[in-house]
C-alpha cells in the first residue's frame, strides 16, 4: 500500500511525469534522480525519497528506466483513467480554457461547458455549451468528477453548491472567491470528499508586484549600505 499522497507530493509526481515524457521524446532510455531534481527544482535526495514513498526502487548506477518509471507513475496517478472535465462559466476565461491546446497533450478533455446565458449556449459546438439545468444529468451520465469554475464572483458560491449536488468532487476555481466546503469535506466522514484548488490570478499578480518591489528595495538598501 502506498503512502498517502498529499497535494505537494502529487504535484511533484506530475512534474516528474512531464519531464520523463520530454526525455523519452528526445530518445533517452534512463534518467537519474539528479536529472529529475534539476528539472523540477528539488534535490536528488527529494526525488529518491518521493519514489521510495510510493515503492519505486532506483539503481544508483543505471538510474531509472524511463518507460518503467512512466508506467509506475501513470498507475499511481491514475493517468490511464479518463480525464474528462466540465467547465461552468463560458465567458472570456472559460472560452480561453476551452481553447487551450495544451490540455489535450496531458490527456485532459473539457467535454462540455455550462452557462446560464442563452446567448452563450450552443449544443452543436465542438465543445457543447449547455444550460445549467443540464449539469446534473450530464455529470451523472458521463461520470464526471472534475469541474472548472470560471463564473463572476457573485455567482461562485451558488455554482459551487450546484456542482457539488451534481456529483462533482474536484474543483479548479478561477474566481476571486476562495471556495471552501463548509464542513462537507471533513474527511473521512464527508459524503462528497471534494478537493478544491483556488486559482486567484489577480492575487498572484499582486504578490509578484510586491515581491519585485521588495527585491528592488533590498538592492537599493544594500547599495546604500556599501554592501
Amino acid at each position: 500500500m502506498h503512502a498517502e499522497l498529499n497535494k505537494i507530493l502529487v504535484t511533484r509526481l506530475v512534474k516528474y511525469q512531464r519531464v520523463l515524457r520530454k526525455l523519452k521524446g528526445l530518445g533517452f532510455v534512463n534518467v537519474f534522480s539528479n536529472n529529475l531534481g534539476d528539472a523540477v527544482g528539488v534535490s536528488s535526495a527529494v526525488v529518491r525519497k518521493d519514489f521510495s514513498l510510493i515503492n519505486i526502487p532506483g539503481n544508483k548506477r543505471g538510474g531509472y528506466n524511463i518507460d518503467i518509471l512512466m508506467e509506475d507513475l501513470s498507475r499511481i496517478l491514475g493517468v490511464h483513467q479518463d480525464k474528462n472535465v466540465v467547465l461552468v462559466g463560458c465567458g472570456r476565461i472559460g472560452q480561453a480554457l476551452m481553447n487551450y491546446q495544451e490540455f489535450a497533450k496531458e490527456g485532459i478533455r473539457i467535454v462540455a461547458g455550462f452557462d446560464v446565458s442563452p446567448e452563450k449556449q450552443n449544443a452543436d459546438a465542438g465543445i457543447p455549451i449547455l444550460p445549467m439545468t443540464s449539469l446534473k444529468e450530464f455529470v451523472k451520465t458521463n461520470k464526471i468528477e472534475i469541474g472548472i469554475i470560471a463564473v463572476p464572483e457573485s455567482s461562485a458560491a451558488q455554482v459551487f453548491d450546484d456542482m457539488i449536488r451534481a456529483g462533482v468532487r474536484g474543483f479548479l476555481n478561477f474566481t476571486a472567491v476562495e471556495l471552501k466546503c463548509h464542513g462537507r469535506c471533513d474527511r473521512p466522514n464527508c459524503p462528497n470528499m471534494c478537493t478544491i484548488c483556488n486559482v486567484n490570478i489577480g492575487l498572484e499578480l499582486e504578490n509578484l508586484f510586491y515581491l519585485i518591489n521588495i527585491d528592488s528595495k533590498s538592492s537599493v538598501i544594500g547599495l546604500d549600505a556599501g554592501v
